[in-house]
Parts: C-alpha cells; sequence; structure tokens
C-alpha cells in the first residue's frame, strides 16, 4: 500500500513537471495548430513514456536488446529533465525583469514618435507611460492574415471624407509605402518574445549540461590518489597501493568497452591490489556475462577482490559472485584474507538480508587479532558504525556517486554519513568512492566518475 502511495506521488510530480516544461517550451513559444506545436506535444508524451520503460524493462525480464533500446533515449531525457526544469526556474527570475525593460524601451520610443509627429519635443524627464501588452499581436494572432488590419483604415477614411460638409484637405505629406507596411505588418508580442529567448537559453543550457555529463562517463573515471596513515599498519607494509573501484554498473548502456576502460585504467596505476566494492552490474549474468569479461584483465600483487553491492542482488547475486570468481576475482562474503601487515575483510550489502545473505560482521572480524590493521570492504557507508564497533580501521565504500547528478549530492548526504572522500568516525577511517559508471542516466554533473589509489601509511615510517 504505501509502495503504491508512493508510486502515485512520484507519477503526479512527473506529470506536473512534463506540463510546466511544455507549457514553457512549447505552448508559450508556438502558434495553435503549428507543426512545431503538434511535435512538442507527441513529445511530450513518448518520451516519459520511454522512461518509464527503461526503469521497468529489466525488472520485468524484457529481452535485453529491448532494454538497450529503450535506456538511451529513456534514461539520457530523465537527465535533460532535471536540467531542462532547473534552466527553465532561473528563467522564471529573468522572465519578468526582461519584460520590463523591452516595456519601458517600447514606451520611450512610442513618445519620441508622438512628439516627432506633433511637432513638439518630446517629454525627456519623468517616468515614460508603459504601453500595455495587448497593444501588440498575441500568438494567436500569428497565424491570421493581416487583410483585415488593412482594410479597417481605408474604410475609416472613406466615411469621414463622405460625411464631411466641406472639401477634406490633403495632407502635407502622404506615409510611404514603406511605412504604412511596418505600421500595419503583424509583431510578436513582448511576452512571446520573452519566451522565445528564455526558452531558447534554457533549452541550451540544459542539453549542454546533458552533454558535458554524458561525455564525462562515456570517457571513462580517472585517477585519484588518497594517503591514509593507519596506526596499526607496520612498517613493512608502508606505502601498499589499493586501487578502490566501485559502481561500475555494467548495464544496457555501459557495457563491454566500458569495463575494458576502467581495466585499462586500474592496470596502469599497477596497484598491489584491487578492491571492486560493489554495484557491478545492472542484470543477469545472461546479458552481461561477456561484458564483465574484461575484469579478467585485472592485474595486483595481491590479487582483486570483490564485495557484493545492492544492484548484484536485483540481478541474481549467486550467479554474479560465481561468475566474477571465475574470472579471477575474490569474493569476500562475509570473509577475511590476511594481506602483507593487515587483514582485508569484505561483508555483504545489506540488501542481502531480504535474500538471508546480509553483512556479518562477527563473521568476518569477530575472531581476528586485533592488534592488526584492518581494512573493510562495505558497499554501503551506512555500515560505518559497525565497523567501529568491530575494531577496523579503515572502511572502503561506494554506493553513493557522489551524488551524481547535482543537486543529487544534497539528498545523498540524508541518506549517508559520508557522501565522496576521506572521513573520520571515532578511531575508524571511512572512504567512499564517487564510482566509475553510472546508474540510470549515463550523465554525471558535479560528481565525476573517478578510481582511486589509497596508499596506506604506517606512523612507524
Amino acid at each position: 500500500m504505501v509502495f503504491a502511495l508512493v508510486g502515485l506521488v512520484v507519477l503526479a510530480l512527473l506529470g506536473a513537471v512534463h506540463r510546466y516544461v511544455w507549457r514553457r517550451f512549447v505552448g508559450d513559444t508556438t502558434a495553435p495548430g503549428s507543426r512545431l506545436r503538434r511535435a512538442g506535444t507527441v513529445a511530450a508524451f513518448v518520451l516519459p513514456l520511454l522512461s518509464v520503460g527503461a526503469m521497468t524493462s529489466g525488472r520485468v525480464g524484457a529481452p535485453f536488446w529491448l532494454q538497450q533500446v529503450l535506456a538511451w533515449p529513456g534514461f539520457l531525457w530523465l537527465a535533460c529533465l532535471l536540467y531542462l526544469t532547473l534552466a527553465l526556474l532561473v528563467g522564471e527570475v529573468v522572465r519578468p525583469v526582461l519584460l520590463r525593460v523591452l516595456a519601458r524601451r517600447d514606451a520611450a520610443r512610442t513618445g519620441a514618435e508622438s512628439g516627432t509627429a506633433s511637432g513638439t519635443p518630446a517629454e525627456t524627464s519623468g517616468t515614460p507611460t508603459e504601453v500595455p501588452d495587448e497593444t501588440r499581436p498575441r500568438t494567436e494572432e500569428l497565424v491570421k492574415s493581416g487583410s483585415a488590419g488593412v482594410s479597417a483604415p481605408s474604410e475609416a477614411v472613406a466615411r469621414t471624407a463622405s460625411d464631411a460638409s466641406g472639401p477634406v484637405a490633403e495632407p502635407e505629406t502622404e506615409p510611404s509605402a514603406s511605412t504604412s507596411a511596418a505600421a500595419l505588418a503583424p509583431h510578436p508580442s513582448r511576452r512571446l518574445f520573452v519566451s522565445r529567448v528564455v526558452g531558447g537559453a534554457a533549452a541550451a543550457a540544459g542539453l549542454a549540461t546533458v552533454g558535458y555529463g554524458t561525455y564525462g562517463v562515456l570517457r571513462g573515471p580517472s585517477v585519484q590518489r588518497i594517503t591514509v596513515p593507519l596506526a596499526k599498519l607496520p612498517r613493512a607494509a608502508h606505502g601498499f597501493r589499493i586501487a578502490v573501484v566501485s559502481d561500475i554498473h555494467i548495464g544496457p548502456i555501459l557495457g563491454r568497452a566500458h569495463t575494458r576502460r576502467i581495466v585499462d585504467t586500474i592496470n596502469a596505476t599497477s596497484p598491489d591490489l584491487v578492491a571492486v566494492v560493489g554495484d557491478l552490474v545492472d542484470g543477469s549474468v545472461a546479458d552481461l556475462g561477456s561484458a564483465a569479461e574484461p575484469l579478467a584483465a585485472l592485474r595486483a600483487r595481491h590479487g582483486s577482490y570483490f564485495v557484493t553491492g545492492n544492484h548484484e542482488y536485483f540481478s541474481g547475486a549467486e550467479q554474479w559472485i560465481d561468475h566474477v570468481r571465475e574470472l579471477g576475482l575474490v569474493p569476500l562474503e562475509n570473509a577475511r584474507v590476511e594481506i602483507e601487515g593487515f587483514d582485508l575483510a569484505g561483508v555483504n550489502d545489506i540488501a542481502g538480508e531480504t535474500e538471508g545473505q546480509g553483512p556479518d560482521f562477527g563473521r568476518a572480524l569477530g575472531d581476528r587479532d586485533r592488534g592488526r590493521a584492518a581494512v573493510l570492504m562495505a558497499h554501503q557507508p551506512v555500515v560505518i558504525h559497525d565497523a567501529v564497533e568491530h575494531g577496523v580501521d579503515l572502511q572502503l565504500s561506494g554506493h553513493t556517486h557522489g551524488g551524481q547528478l547535482w543537486p543529487g549530492n544534497y539528498l545523498a548526504e540524508l541518506a549517508n554519513p559520508t557522501v565522496a572522500g576521506l572521513d573520520r568516525y571515532g578511531d575508524t577511517q571511512l572512504f567512499v568512492s564517487r564510482g566509475a559508471g553510472a546508474w540510470g542516466p549515463p550523465v554525471r554533473v558535479g560528481a565525476p566518475s573517478d578510481i582511486t589509489v589509497v596508499e596506506l601509511a604506517s606512523r612507524q615510517a
């Protein structure tokens, strides 16, 4: 019942946002019945349907080719909708200011023309009388013929001439044809002009933001480096380098080429150990197994390790654990291994609790020698308090994507103790990666993807 209500609220919100975007980009800028308005209205219905299809096709077991067809336009539209809406909201502040400036300019121009026609200099002091918006045609008037506007003055002149008792005086000078045409030709109203300017600027800003964010994801993650001192780390392990990668999100959009870029980037850092901290995939082994195969080329002196994220439990966690093992990675399912100078432990993601496979800190850390430094791989930062309780020195996590799409980082802060980077909780340090991929829209704004080389430092060195 609760999920149904939440779903209805989300659908209502999406409907309202789409209505607002249609109004500003289509309704306020195009003439009724025009091709542009019809095309914009069709897009306002088709694009949200594609987005719903992209989000649900994988969950309902649609063929993988159909997931791929829906994913690109459906997910990209969600990113476009976000930044087009934000740009339009900024435009709401600019719109009245621009209307007022244009109204003052037109009023001043009208006053100057009146003064010139009467032979009296236009007033130069005081505030010009503002010309109401109704003095110019509105959008609907753009589709009407201008012939009616031409005949009315002529008929008025004829009636005046026939009713007059005496001869009608000829004007001293007759207006030129160009002047008459300019006066009678229909012009868009200020409101229409401002709507087009603001809408065009909002479209350019929103689409450029999405384009740049998409380029950043498809280009691949950058390499960040950070040094983390551990009090219990022996001098022999000083300078030990762990390549931390999370949230790769192999799926209908980011496939084998994406995995290959990540593997090449990691290998170029020559790490001592690779830690894959969950959310590797968004789909089944049957659909994405081949896209994950480049992981077999990972190279590290002490091997590569893997823990599950919440998305593995949407994609068949047991099958993926078996598959990554076949590719040469070591899954740490609530388990621990001894590495040169410290213990490396890993726990299952909390999403596994629904399948009876949740995190078990006692099993992973309960019987270890607390005199040794401990590094924990755990997908979600929220388990940091369990890590503190079990004497972990450093927890490596992901999950947050750093917010992925600004201002999503503010929402991520509400659900996670740390969104990105290094923090300390008691005697335990927590490092959260922004991730190497993207979920949903293949777009990142304000949270670029990365792979981080964590260098452990001994205080005894």
